[in-house]
């Protein structure tokens, strides 16, 4: 434990003895720490109540313990909790301070660190939750059918679990465009990333939790779309899907391509469904660029451009 006495004597409480741990926990070396007083250690910005603490512990009207962040040699910062008491001589009188410190360095920091993956997780929550409670309004004003309902609620929050899935094995740190093909449109038939109704071209890069959340549920609707109408509503219908980087005066841009070929022919729909308002309003809220749906009588083309900066190679 790292330890100090200091002359109770001399104004200031000079430091008279510290041991090796004490040096090896500041950096100083012994005689750069000799005659000063154990506020040359305090670091900026530190706790008034707790400097009056040890204020009062040298003035002997309380025991102080506090944890204060103290700044090494190198001008690192590191928390100790101080524990001063005093020693008297054989009349009572106090005659030298004795301070231990236990290094709270790693705790503070696994507190900090605990503290910001609460605030993300509330964060995760709650965009979890708008996009929950989206999914269900829509599907409530879309139809009066139970069964119609359950089945649109439950597709969605199936495909938002997928993606929950893949980025909660990336660690939250992102995801692989790839994989998040695969994960969204495991439903339609990809098996381990292959299926004859689809062609994916594009390497291998990565974007962040927010987009690759945002695509997910896009590909999810572009994939029931194709199903019910489109290139999945047949045997001989596919789809090719592909993205690259493209340089831009405003910054690189990310260009993702779904295309739909060989199916029936395709015609504009009368209404905006569910899955339209997702990928033209929502999908570019979220990934703050474009998306356009072009209703092509071979194929729908959905094209979606957005900063490349939210994505980098995996």
């Amino acid at each position: 434990m790292a330890m100090l006495f200091t002359d109770a004597k001399e104004r200031g409480n000079p430091i008279i003895f510290v041991n090796d741990a004490f040096l090896d926990l500041s950096g100083y070396d012994r005689e750069e720490v000799l005659g000063q007083s154990l506020n040359f250690l305090m670091a900026r910005g530190t706790d008034p109540d707790a400097q009056a603490r040890i204020d009062a512990a040298f003035a002997g009207t309380t025991k102080g313990g506090s944890e204060i962040c103290y700044r090494r040699k190198d001008g690192s910062e590191f928390w100790a909790a101080i524990l001063i008491s005093p020693v008297r001589d054989k009349s009572g009188e106090i005659v030298q301070h004795f301070a231990s410190f236990v290094d709270l360095t790693d705790h503070k920091q696994e507190e900090a660190q605990s503290r910001m993956l609460i605030d993300e997780l509330n964060h995760r929550v709650k965009n979890t939750l708008a996009t929950v409670q989206s999914i269900v309004w829509q599907a409530l004003r879309n139809t009066s059918d139970p069964n119609v309902i359950r089945e649109s609620i439950e597709s969605r929050l199936f495909a938002l679990s997928r993606s929950h899935d893949l980025l909660t094995r990336e660690n939250w740190e992102g995801a692989g465009l790839h994989d998040l093909i695969k994960a969204a449109l495991e439903p339609f038939g990809v098996a381990n990333g292959v299926s004859e109704h689809f062609v994916i071209t594009g390497r291998n890069i990565r974007v962040s939790p927010k987009v690759a959340l945002a695509l997910g549920i896009a590909f999810h609707e572009l994939a029931t779309n194709a199903v019910k109408y489109g290139a999945f509503s047949n045997k001989a219908g596919s789809v090719l899907i592909s993205w690259m980087i493209e340089p831009s005066s405003a910054g690189n841009r990310l260009l993702l391509r779904w295309q739909e070929k060989d199916g029936p022919p395709v015609t504009p729909p009368s209404r905006k469904g569910f899955g339209s308002r997702v990928i033209e309003r929502g999908l570019p809220h979220e990934l703050e660029g474009t998306v356009h749906l072009d209703y092509r009588a071979d194929g729908l083309i959905c094209t979606i451009n957005f900063p490349a900066s939210k994505a980098r190679d995996g």
